[in-house]
């Protein structure tokens, strides 16, 4: 059995305590990411902010309120409570003096001053894509995040998203489906869970090997000023940001307006011009977006370090298409049957078309029975999706 020599306890003593420090001073009222890293700056050595005088404190730029909250102890009892609830939690923090703390995340303006992280906190160095987009998609849009995510998956990138309704939920599950890493960025502690139809989900992407992130403490309510917020800490993280169908006034604006700022490639998914939620990618694409169809349009953009990487750890394992899907694409360039090509061509991407309608429209060309076998055909190929009530769209 290896002991730990003095030196070594000493350096994670030195290491515990300036992630208290860290910690502490976050969950001090009236500190916010900036201010705390601007005062950790001026203090020069993050373990001796418990040991400061009150004009030291003072002297960091720290408001006077705040300063006597860490002079008088309450900033270490709150950081070591929180502490030992995170541990109870299954759980982690990081702080900017951690290893593990991304690398991509130290160049944004304001990066997080402490990390909640529950899952696999070495995943967040890995290069990934964020896919974001509206809580309200199409089938066209839920149906394009999923497949992208499943093929961008594939081939080892991490899919990062806020796990809200819609597309972030589609992306998720698409990198789960082919097998891949998933990062969930939440603007509520790590402990609750938003929206709550997606505790399983939660659990499925830390039990995948994913990571769940947050910047806030635990027991932090959906407040929603906490989602613009955070949406600069998944633009900040990854290589690049998807953008799949957003309204003109969305945080998904937010995100690509952070990840240009963040000198970060942006991708949109081109969408109907008839459809309100079109207006964001289309409008991006304008500006300058990458026009997205397919998983190519993504990787051949990556930086080339990154592109390489990745492909080395591919080598010799014959990186699969996507499971059950195929490849994820704007355009249907694989040859039909004749039935599957005639009832997919009264099918749309943006409005359902309901059975008995359908029958009737094909009435001339296709029996019930080829209507009936062509949509089961056209469903197990991804093609096409049932709605309640027999209804039926495109998904891409």
């Amino acid at each position: 059995m290896t002991r730990i020599g003095d030196a070594e306890q000493d350096a994670l003593r030195v290491l515990e305590r300036g992630r208290l420090a860290w910690l502490g001073l976050a969950l001090t009222p009236g500190m916010g990411a900036t201010r705390t890293r601007k005062a950790m700056e001026r203090l020069g050595d993050a373990g001796r902010l418990f040991e400061a005088s009150l004009t030291e404190l003072e002297g960091t730029g720290m408001p006077a309120a705040s300063a006597q909250f860490v002079f008088e102890g309450k900033a270490l009892a709150a950081a070591e409570s929180e502490m030992q609830r995170v541990a109870e939690a299954g759980g982690t923090v990081l702080t900017p003096e951690d290893v593990a703390y991304p690398e991509r995340l130290r160049e944004i303006y304001d990066p997080p001053a402490v990390l909640w992280i529950r899952g696999d906190a070495g995943l967040l160095a890995r290069p990934g894509i964020a896919v974001v987009g509206t809580r309200q998609p199409s089938p066209y849009g839920a149906g394009m995040a999923e497949l992208l995510s499943r093929d961008l998956a594939n081939r080892r990138l991490t899919i990062l998203s806020g796990m809200a309704r819609g597309v972030d939920t589609a992306a998720h599950k698409g990198a789960l489906e082919a097998g891949g890493k998933t990062v969930a960025v939440w603007g509520t502690g790590i402990d609750v869970v938003y929206p709550k139809e997606n505790k399983q989900l939660a659990e499925r992407i830390v039990a995948s090997g994913g990571t769940i992130v947050s910047e806030y403490p635990l027991g932090t309510f959906p407040a929603p000023q906490n989602f613009p917020v955070r949406n600069r800490i998944l633009s900040g993280m990854s290589v690049g940001v998807l953008v799949i169908e957003a309204a003109e006034y969305s945080g998904t604006r937010i995100t690509a307006r952070c990840a240009m700022e963040q000198n970060r490639d942006v991708y949109a998914v081109p969408g109907n011009v008839t459809n309100k939620n079109a207006w964001g990618p289309n409008t991006l694409i304008k500006q300058g977006a990458k026009l997205t169809a397919t998983w190519e349009d993504v990787w051949e953009d990556l930086p080339s370090q990154v592109r390489m990487g990745l492909e080395d750890e591919m080598a010799g394992e014959g990186a699969a298409e996507s499971k059950g899907g195929g490849t994820a694409s704007l355009f249907d360039d694989a040859p039909l049957p004749e039935h599957e090509r005639i009832v997919l061509g009264k099918l749309r991407h943006d409005d359902s078309v309901q059975l008995d309608d359908l029958i009737e429209r094909l009435e001339a060309e296709l029996g019930s029975a080829e209507i009936f076998t062509a949509l089961f055909e056209l469903e197990m190929a991804g093609r096409v999706k049932q709605l309640p009530g027999k209804n039926y769209v495109r998904t891409f």
